[in-house]
């Protein structure tokens, strides 16, 4: 089981992450945060002060096409948002 998925950059995060020193990362749905601060220790080598957390419910979602009327779910999911130590950071565009 990986626990972190992917990054999220938005301009909000981005906002947050030069500011508060904050990054956001959508991670697995039962990882709990002393795994997520481990995860992320081990993949940036950066010092993790907190770690929040939210969890994302999947929405219904409709439409109506030229077929007919389309029905399904959006993906559930879980956000880890976390601080860093003062000084640390995270270069998320480094390795493209």
């Amino acid at each position: 089981m990986s626990i972190i998925m992917k990054p999220i950059i938005t301009e909000k995060m981005t906002a947050q992450s030069e500011k508060l020193n904050r990054f956001g990362f959508v991670v697995h749905r039962k990882a709990n945060k002393l795994q997520i601060k481990k995860a992320v220790k081990e993949l940036y080598g950066v010092e993790v002060i907190m770690v929040n957390t939210m969890n994302y419910p999947g929405k219904a979602k409709s439409r109506y096409t030229k077929t007919g009327f389309v029905a399904g779910r959006t993906a559930a999911y879980k956000k880890a948002v976390v601080t860093l130590a003062q000084g640390e950071t995270i270069d998320f565009y480094s390795n493209i």
